[in-house]
């Protein structure tokens, strides 16, 4: 079940949001999906996370999530990654700077029944936020 539990979590990235395949979240995620780690503006559960994704892919359209670790153990799957893209489109009322950014991320998804079932995650959002130059770098 770990293994399962791992490749369908690649999948998620690497089809979803790799590939920008969010309709392929329908299939992956659990209707009753629970998000802990909700965006602002956006909608809970399944259609927020494909609302999020969707905003992500407009904002950076080459936008990546690398996976550097997957560990699995029963139901959860934790993945750190590193997340990357550039900023051509509008976010969060930001103009396209054409910046880069690239921060670490983690990620915990439990799995019931072959789909993602509740995600809990930690982005380093202040990080990228500087990156994009919308606050200030620290100590400056």
């Amino acid at each position: 079940m770990p293994n399962d539990n791992k490749a369908l979590m690649r999948r998620v990235y690497d089809e979803v949001i790799n590939g920008g395949n969010v309709v392929l979240i329908d299939e992956l995620v659990a209707a009753d999906f629970i998000e802990h780690e909700e965006f602002p503006g956006l909608a809970g559960g399944r259609e927020g996370m494909k609302q999020f994704f969707a905003m992500m892919r407009t904002a950076f359209p080459d936008l990546r999530m690398a996976v550097d670790d997957l560990i699995a153990e029963c139901d959860k799957v934790v993945a750190r990654t590193t997340m990357s893209g550039t900023h051509r489109g509008e976010f969060m009322g930001m103009d396209p700077s054409g910046k880069q950014f690239r921060v670490s991320a983690i990620d915990v998804i439990r799995f019931a029944d072959g789909k993602a079932v509740e995600h809990w995650g930690l982005t380093d959002a202040a990080a990228m936020m500087e990156q994009l130059g919308a606050i200030p770098a620290a100590g400056s």
